[in-house]
């Protein structure tokens, strides 16, 4: 093997699996690690929850912007929010990752220390996965979760009269890309660092379900685009309150880059995406857990409508991929 190689077509594949694997935590739950053709995590509950998302430069993340690190826990924590949207537990990820030939040796290495950072404090094992090389840089993970005996909480579950609750940041991923685009990331490195290696609430999750959920999903394309998705499968009407009110504290921490990209804080916070924040809703009456926020409430079924202060929204609703 080569001394300090500088990039990945300098090693062979073990090389760099040997350099990869002593950063990625195994987890309580990994009953065979990696080393074998796949492993082996126990389903304690009889159910797995299941589910992946794909990472491709210059479409989720741009190397000059983000280190390793940064990706790593992204990737992560993106998949780490979907489990937690079902009211479940995340236990182990499986990990792809595609790497050109010319890509730093040292910037995979830190993809895989942001992995492991993300994933150790939770007791989540990194347990497997595949490497490649191929044109473009792709990281996809696939997320395992259980449920501790609990019903998943799906989307479909929201009914008229319930409370609709979000837990979590808004707007902040979607300002501090503007910064970065801007190149003014050094006025603001909070909400930059949201962008780069954002931090959902995971074990809202759990205590949504526990508390007694309706229906609920990770808020990561924008809440309008999501809070619709939500509204669809429930058959409902979604009647968020005015997000200078729901949201104030998130409108006020955005105001002064807002104030300084000509942007306005509203339109961060309803259609911003990659915060993963959670939305939920819950029954009348119900106890709210930390850190759930009423934001509105479940209107007539059949509409499959979302309303923002008793008016339909007039900015755009958020990411689509093949959209725009």
């Amino acid at each position: 093997m080569p001394r300090d190689p500088a990039v990945v077509s300098d090693l062979a594949e073990q090389d760099l699996l040997d350099l990869i694997l002593p950063h990625l935590p195994v987890g309580s739950g990994t009953l065979v690690p990696p080393g074998d053709d796949a492993a082996v995590v126990a389903a304690p509950d009889g159910r797995y929850v299941v589910t992946c998302d794909v990472l491709v430069e210059d479409v989720h993340f741009r190397r000059r912007w983000s280190s390793g690190q940064d990706v790593g826990r992204r990737a992560a924590m993106q998949n780490l929010a979907d489990v937690a949207a079902m009211g479940a537990r995340s236990v182990a990820l499986v990990v792809g990752l595609v790497v050109p030939g010319e890509t730093p040796v040292a910037w995979v290495e830190d993809l895989a220390r942001g992995l492991g950072d993300a994933c150790r404090p939770l007791d989540v094992g990194v347990v497997g996965g595949d490497l490649s090389s191929g044109p473009a840089l792709m990281v996809s993970v696939t997320a395992h979760g259980d449920l501790e005996g609990r019903v998943p909480v799906r989307r479909g579950g929201a009914r008229p009269g319930d409370m609709i609750a979000h837990a979590g940041r808004r707007g902040w991923s979607a300002a501090g890309l503007g910064l970065l685009t801007a190149g003014r990331e050094d006025t603001d490195p909070g909400l930059v660092a949201a962008y780069r290696s954002p931090e959902p609430v995971l074990a809202a999750g759990p205590a949504a379900a526990r508390a007694g959920a309706t229906a609920m999903l990770d808020v990561s394309d924008g809440l309008l685009v999501d809070a619709g998705r939500l509204a669809r499968a429930s058959g409902v009407t979604l009647a968020l309150d005015a997000p200078g009110d729901a949201f104030a504290d998130d409108v006020a921490r955005l105001a002064p880059a807002a104030a300084l990209l000509g942007a306005d804080p509203l339109d961060w916070v309803l259609a911003g995406g990659e915060d993963h924040g959670l939305l939920a809703t819950f029954p009348p009456g119900a106890v709210l857990p930390p850190p759930f926020r009423a934001v509105g409430v479940v209107r007539e079924r059949g509409t499959e409508a979302v309303l923002v202060a008793g008016a339909a929204p007039t900015v755009a609703p958020g990411w689509d991929h093949f959209g725009r």
